[in-house]
């Protein structure tokens, strides 16, 4: 069951019908789906055992652009920790986060969490059964909350995930784009016109499983696919050419320094990032750009502010000039060649918009540590053993090799890029 990216947002509005009808035969095509679901559809999902309106939530927020064998260790862990909305709506932000560390996309853990929260405080600690009333809450859009109530309340409602856009693109050979508000309206009416008034929620679920089973993004099975017969992608002989890509745009390098702030004891300072934005909430090193970096200001990487920083920068400047030149003192490097520390590693990580290279530069905060953290609530030394919450994740593969003598390291960017601010940075 999986709900590759998130609901667009708006939805698009119910507008009449601007393209021509289709003529193909609807109810055979949604009895064929469900036939093969019968046989073929996946039921040992661990969502769908008990499928509460909260566990499908979950499950459905878990598998946006995330495959199933990679949320399922997620899933459990998350639902053994917090096995309630209630338990979820009173838990601490960063020990949520710490139950997502790893799964990408954090925007979708904090609005678990803040939906959660809602729920609480305006729907009796229960997710609302009507369908307005679900897309209202943070996180949920008109397809998962489709998803939430068919399956686990047995509603009539359509859904639009990336696997039922992929099948309706291909079955009905759609031109353009699925983000495309005319194209995104043609496959909502698409899915609205299949989706049965009885067993909307077997449908779905046979939809979902047969886009992730059968007609996969790179190699669909059309030899096998229930719906094949009047494919017309198939009988163009070109199934992957649909759904068409969305037009490509050049995805900027951003370039930064991780500062690996080391104690006298081996403690490495960490400080939570803003609620939004990159790593939002997350536990990470200070960050600052590099200079010459020409990305806007409002879409940059914040400058580490914690005192400690400005400090060992300061000392480290110092202590470089005073061998050529009157000691000085700045914040900040003014040029490349003045960046202070010794790089230990380098890291790249994508992201849906940009792509951050960074150096990890290790200071020497011995001498300054007294005045940091006690003016810094959002800082705080780690050296080792139970993390503090949610953890960046090219933070916590350098956290490894903390004490094993395998720095200089190289993190290399994900397959599967994470987002940013908006989207679960």
């Amino acid at each position: 069951m999986t709900s590759p990216p998130p609901d667009p947002s708006p939805d698009p509005p119910s507008d009449p019908p601007s393209d021509p009808p289709d003529p193909f035969d609807a109810q055979r095509f949604t009895t064929a789906v469900l036939d093969w679901f019968a046989l073929h559809g996946r039921t040992e999902l661990p969502w769908q055992q008990d499928p509460t309106p909260y566990r499908v939530w979950v499950s459905e927020i878990m598998l946006q652009q995330t495959q199933v064998a990679t949320v399922i260790p997620y899933y459990e862990r998350f639902t053994a920790r917090f096995p309630t909305l209630a338990s979820l709506a009173t838990a601490d932000v960063d020990a949520v986060l710490e139950h997502w560390s790893g799964l990408g996309y954090y925007a979708r853990g904090r609005n678990l969490h803040a939906t959660a929260r809602a729920c609480v405080e305006h729907h009796g600690g229960a997710l609302p059964e009507e369908i307005d009333a679900l897309v209202a809450l943070p996180g949920i859009g008109r397809s998962t909350a489709g998803a939430i109530l068919s399956l686990a309340l047995g509603q009539h409602h359509a859904i639009l995930d990336g696997n039922v856009k992929r099948v309706l693109a291909r079955h009905r050979a759609v031109e353009g784009w699925p983000g495309g508000t005319r194209v995104l309206r043609q496959l909502w009416r698409l899915s609205e016109r299949v989706t049965p008034q009885e067993r909307a929620g077997p449908f779905n679920q046979a939809m979902m499983d047969l886009g992730a089973t059968l007609c996969t993004r790179s190699r669909p099975a059309c030899a096998r696919c229930p719906v094949s017969v009047d494919c017309r992608a198939r009988a163009e002989g070109a199934p992957t050419a649909y759904p068409h890509g969305k037009p490509k745009k050049a995805v900027p390098t951003r370039r930064a320094v991780l500062w690996w702030l080391r104690d006298g004891h081996g403690a490495v300072l960490l400080e939570r990032r803003p609620p939004s934005g990159l790593w939002g909430g997350l536990w990470c090193l200070p960050v600052t750009l590099l200079p010459g970096e020409t990305v806007p200001v409002r879409d940059s990487l914040p400058t580490g502010t914690n005192l400690l920083l400005d400090l060992a920068l300061q000392a480290a400047a110092r202590q470089a000039a005073d061998a050529v030149r009157p000691a000085t003192a700045r914040a900040a490097p003014s040029a490349e060649a003045e960046i202070p520390g010794t790089v230990i590693a380098r890291v790249e990580h994508a992201f849906s918009h940009f792509r951050l290279q960074a150096e990890v530069r290790l200071l020497d905060a011995a001498p300054c540590r007294e005045a940091s953290v006690a003016e810094e609530p959002e800082a705080l030394w780690y050296n080792g053993g139970a993390l503090p919450g949610g953890i960046a994740a090219p933070v916590s593969r350098l956290l490894d090799t903390q004490g094993e003598e395998r720095l200089p390291i190289e993190i290399a960017a994900p397959s599967t890029p994470t987002t940013t601010s908006g989207e679960g940075a």
